[in-house]
């Protein structure tokens, strides 16, 4: 899948889903197995890739790297901040869980 799928479909989720912006939260929520995708910016420290990679592969959790900073994906959410993490809480009307499979 194309960048510009996955930019249709996340800002697909933000209008119909339940996001959660922030790696404190993501990580919390992460932990709590309470999410169903992560979409990291490329500029994520590497200390908290880390700890985001490991946890979601234990429990299966999709992790998506998205090919731009967190000011470019907070700007693609419509937000005047940046955004490093995403966790996905309910994909809504979207197809953004099978856009983040298909790219692994």
């Amino acid at each position: 899948m194309s960048e510009a799928a996955f930019e249709r479909e996340l800002k697909s989720v933000a209008k119909s889903g339940k996001l959660s912006l922030g790696s404190r939260k993501a990580v919390k929520l992460l932990l709590r197995n309470q999410v169903k995708g992560i979409i990291l910016a490329d500029n994520v420290e590497p200390k908290v890739r880390g700890l985001i990679d490991s946890t979601a592969k234990i429990n299966g959790i999709p992790v998506y790297v998205y090919k731009g900073t967190s000011a470019d994906l907070g700007s693609l959410l419509g937000k005047p901040f940046k955004v490093s993490i995403i966790a996905v809480l309910d994909p809504g009307d979207s197809r953004i869980l099978e856009v983040m499979e298909s790219a692994k």
